[in-house]
């Protein structure tokens, strides 16, 4: 695949040609089209906006190049800002990476409250199955946090995750509620 390119804007990763981001939505749902609900597919006209943990992974797998300013962002510069802008970057970006390679689309998780949302086929295509929190092994999970979590993934009827990463390996710990 001929890589495409973006800008870097502050905290994200712009790609203007309207071609590219069909392809790039298209070929894994990566980003999300600027002012565009829900896609439907290709279907929509306007540059696609990319986390920085997306843009990151799509430069790694040489999909992506950057440039800020018309200068070229190498994939060093662009972990820097990573780790800069994320608290936990590696842990996430390990998770994220993991989840990509088993064929799921992984989107950010801010609108649940969460680090991630993962699907199994892409949004618009079904619901996100699962709801991802990613912790250090060392972080304490309290029983409001817990809860809260429980509450939120019920609600929106999603499987709460928590994803820990230990040298190179996630491990996943999943949640399920029952009514009694």
């Amino acid at each position: 695949m001929k890589p495409v390119y973006g800008e870097l804007v502050e905290n994200r990763v712009i790609v203007w040609n309207i071609e590219n981001s069909r392809r790039l939505y298209s070929e894994g749902y990566f980003g999300k089209p600027l002012g565009v609900a829900k896609p439907k597919g290709k279907d929509f006209d306007a540059p696609l906006i990319l986390d920085l943990i997306e843009a990151y992974y799509l430069v790694r797998t040489k999909m992506l190049r950057v440039r800020r300013a018309g200068r070229r962002v190498g994939v060093e510069q662009l972990r820097s800002k990573c780790l800069k802008e994320y608290v936990g970057f590696r842990e996430k970006y390990t998770v994220y990476h993991h989840l990509r390679s088993l064929g799921y689309v992984v989107t950010p998780g801010i609108k649940f409250g969460c680090d991630f949302a993962v699907y199994r086929h892409g949004p618009g295509i079904d619901h996100a199955p699962f709801l991802i929190q990613v912790m250090k092994p060392s972080d304490e999970i309290t029983a409001t946090h817990m809860v809260l979590s429980g509450r939120l993934a019920t609600t929106v009827r999603k499987q709460f995750l928590i994803a820990s990463v230990s040298g190179n390996e996630p491990t996943y710990l999943a949640f399920d509620w029952w009514r009694a």
